[in-house]
This record gives C-alpha cells, sequence and structure tokens, in this order.
C-alpha cells in the first residue's frame, strides 16, 4: 500500500531534509522510524521536494510504500512516538499506487520571516533576527515584479544546474505586524535557494539601496552576480504544498 505522510519539522538541528551520509537529515530520521516499524526491511519515502539546512516546515509532504498490516491510526502514533522531536507527523493517509509526492504538486507556499524590533531569542530558529527598520511600501511594490512566468536564473544558486529556469509564481506578498514582516510566495516550483535569494533582493529595497524597479532588470540580466544576497536560511518555512 502507499501511504502520504503530512509533516512538520524544526531545521535547526538538520543538515536539510534530504538523506547525506554522515549527517544528520529529515528523510534520514523518518526512513530509519519506518525500517524499524517495517521489522527492518528499508522504507524509502519520496517528498514534494527538499528543504535546505535550517529551513522550516509546517506541512511538508511525502509518500512511501508500506505493506505492513497496521490501521493508519496506529502507524502515525508509532511514527510520532518514535521520532525526534523536531519532527511530527501531522496526517497520515493511504492514496493510489500511482499518487507521487513529488510529481504531482500543484503548488508549494514558502513564508519567510524577518524581526525588524530588538533581537528576540525566543524566534531565532524560525524569524531572521534583523533588527532594523525597512521601507515595507518599496518591499511591498517590488515583490509584485515576482508574480508570473519568469527567467530565474538571477535569484537561483550558482549551484543548481538544471538548465530551465523559468518557473511560475501565482502569488507574492510582503506584510508586516508587531515588527514581523510576512513575505510569502506561492508557486508551481522554485529553484535552489530562489525564495532566499529574492527576499535578500527585497531587503536591499526596504534598506533602500536597490529600487523596487531595480527587480524586473535583475530578471531580464539572468545572471546571480547582479542580483543581491541570500537571505538567511531560519527565517524560512515551507507552510504548504497542494495536490
Amino acid at each position: 500500500m502507499r501511504y502520504l505522510i503530512d509533516f512538520s519539522y524544526a531545521g535547526e538541528n538538520f543538515n536539510g531534509y534530504q538523506r547525506q551520509p554522515g549527517k544528520r537529515t529529515v528523510q534520514e530520521e523518518v526512513e530509519k522510524v519506518l525500517t524499524n516499524i517495517n521489522g527492518g526491511k528499508k522504507v524509502i519515502i519520496h517528498s514534494s521536494g527538499r528543504t535546505d539546512a535550517l529551513v522550516n516546515a509546517l506541512h511538508q509532504v511525502a509518500h512511501f510504500d508500506f505493506d505492513k498490516d497496521i490501521t493508519t491510526y496506529k502507524l502515525k502514533g508509532a511514527l510520532n512516538s518514535y521520532l525526534p522531536s523536531d519532527i511530527h507527523i501531522n496526517k497520515l493517509r493511504e492514496v493510489a499506487l500511482d499518487f507521487h509526492a513529488r510529481y504531482m504538486v500543484k503548488s508549494k507556499t514558502y513564508l519567510y520571516k524577518i524581526n525588524t524590533l530588538e533581537y528576540n531569542p525566543l524566534l531565532r530558529t524560525h524569524v531572521y533576527q534583523y533588527g532594523k527598520p525597512l521601507n515595507i511600501k518599496k518591499m511591498r511594490k517590488a515583490v509584485k515584479y515576482f508574480v508570473g512566468v519568469h527567467d530565474f536564473t538571477s535569484f537561483a544558486s550558482a549551484e543548481d544546474k538544471k538548465e530551465d529556469k523559468i518557473r511560475n509564481i501565482y502569488k507574492a506578498s510582503v506584510k508586516e505586524k508587531e515588527g514581523i514582516i510576512y513575505i510569502t510566495f506561492k508557486g508551481k516550483g522554485f529553484l535552489k535557494y530562489q525564495v532566499r535569494n529574492m527576499v535578500g533582493a527585497l531587503i536591499k529595497v526596504g534598506e533602500e539601496k536597490l529600487s523596487y524597479k531595480d527587480i524586473p532588470k535583475m530578471l531580464e540580466q539572468k545572471d546571480r552576480r547582479k542580483a543581491s544576497i541570500c537571505a538567511p536560511a531560519c527565517g524560512l518555512t515551507l507552510m504548504k504544498v497542494e495536490y
């Protein structure tokens, strides 16, 4: 049978989502517990996509095949009993055998949070502690330029070797409440470091070191060297995956 899990994790103590030799990762921790429940028979999970080191997830999604005779209720309970406290299974359900957590994604929503007030140690694992005012009005003007279908070469990691860097961002917004800036992007999919690089450019606009009119110029140049800083990973959270 094939199962889908919706799960959360705090990225602070992980070297990213994807399994890596000798490093603690989210995928490895979940697979280790599933394999144990499965009597030692290896279980592989396939997620909607990977997240980088220190990045958080409120609703990551993955599927796996599992033949052991156990109810979904008991399987979810067993997973949460054995998983470390920085991972939690929110939902678990059976899906069709042709379901694929990565290839059938319709949209992903990411949220980046910036604290513009005094340093807050309680927020440091999921909010970027910037600690200075930013021009929110100009950031709101700038973020609109990211919406739509664009070549995001200027905002992709130099390590990303994908030839096709065209992506479609459905929605993007910048909001502020009580000193915390909330930057949201919803799209079909994102390149490595794309969201953090876009946030980096928005921060520079907020600092008034860039004009909001520079964003379309950066997109047109298709050159990572022409773009801005990469915002710290800790402020980023995968909020939702839709199918």
